[in-house]
């Protein structure tokens, strides 16, 4: 239904990197479920994009920066690098998605609140269809105001924000792992 004329996947693992995912909200379940997604996409034969967030806090090279060690990029799987909470901002993903012939993505990663919000958001915005994995993202506690949103929160919202939207041309959907790969 996308708006691109692509007819192919992509699964997006957005910033799943050491210092991302510390003290994050259910972390060892959602990178188990990132690895089985992963490895369910490859077997699928739908192309695996990591995205590593950088930062002055987390440069390029440091061990924060690095990808867990419970997941792994396989040789030839591409690497976006970014800047922004978008994956779409000043980077390479929109070519490379283009190349691929990708018009639905599949969307797992962290921060639930920040990159994994924008990013699904953006590629909404840009025409794409939206697989978010409900069990396959996870983020921190959030301070706002005299409070904190605890990371729970964050994470049932923005699965029932994804859940079965329809736009022009587009949809979006929140499904678990099992399901979008089954």
């Amino acid at each position: 239904m996308t708006t691109l004329g692509r007819s192919k996947s992509a699964l997006l693992v957005i910033d799943v990197q050491n210092q991302v995912v510390e003290g994050a909200y259910n972390k060892d379940a959602v990178i188990s479920q990132i690895n089985s997604a992963v490895g369910k996409a490859r077997v699928a034969g739908v192309p695996v994009i990591w995205v590593q967030h950088s930062d002055d806090w987390m440069p390029i090279g440091s061990v924060d920066w690095q990808i867990v060690p419970e997941l792994s990029p396989a040789d030839g799987e591409a690497r976006i690098g970014k800047l922004y909470r978008n994956s779409f901002e000043a980077t390479e993903l929109e070519t490379l998605l283009s190349g691929l012939e990708v018009g639905h993505v599949i969307v797992s990663g962290a921060q639930t609140n920040n990159c994994v919000r924008f990013t699904s958001q953006g590629a909404l915005d840009r025409g794409y269809d939206v697989t978010l994995l409900v069990d396959a993202h996870t983020t921190t506690d959030y301070p706002y105001g005299d409070g904190v949103v605890p990371a729970e929160v964050l994470v049932r919202d923005l699965n029932a924000s994804f859940s079965d939207l329809e736009l022009p041309g587009r949809k979006s959907e929140a499904r678990t792992v099992a399901e979008a790969f089954d």
